[in-house]
């Protein structure tokens, strides 16, 4: 059992999006330039985190997305909850069918497994990963280089 891309780029959106709220709104364009996510994906990813309420679209000049609550108050699970991603560890999709239509013998490890795995992502919220200081470190470094390109496209156009 293993996250998929769906589950670790909503998340790694997410927390651009929260490291970056206090600059207001947060393009996607913004966001796939720091993360390295096609924004055709991340319009994808932002349409299911808006039905679950998490952010909210603002439009307009300058327009973009918000978080719809406190990030101290969204956790991982919901996150990945919320493009229906599945932690799930089973063969069988929590059915009880995976051997022969019935259930395996190691079913109830593989489904405590997955019930241990959310509840471990629920008691994480943005705002834990946001305190980390690897993380502030990363946000910094993509920052930087994410204005740099800015400067140096800037100058190209200047140039011209």
């Amino acid at each position: 059992m293993r996250l998929t891309t769906k589950g670790r780029y909503a998340v790694t959106a997410m927390l651009d999006l929260a490291l970056h709220a206090s600059r207001g709104p947060v393009s996607l364009n913004d966001i796939s330039g720091r993360q390295g996510i096609s924004l055709s994906y991340l319009e994808q990813l932002f349409a299911k985190l808006r039905r679950s309420g998490l952010v909210a679209s603002v439009r307009g000049p300058g327009g973009g997305y918000r978080l719809s609550r406190e990030d101290t108050s969204i956790n991982v699970a919901e996150i990945v909850d919320a493009v229906n991603e599945s932690m799930d560890a089973t063969r069988c999709n929590r059915k009880g069918d995976c051997q022969e239509g019935l259930e395996c013998l190691t079913h109830h490890l593989w489904l405590d497994l997955s019930d241990q795995i959310h509840n471990f992502l629920s008691d994480i919220t943005l705002n834990d990963l946001i305190e980390r200081r690897e993380i502030q470190a990363t946000a910094a470094r993509q920052d930087e280089r994410a204005n740099s390109r800015i400067d140096l496209l800037l100058s190209s156009e200047g140039s011209n």
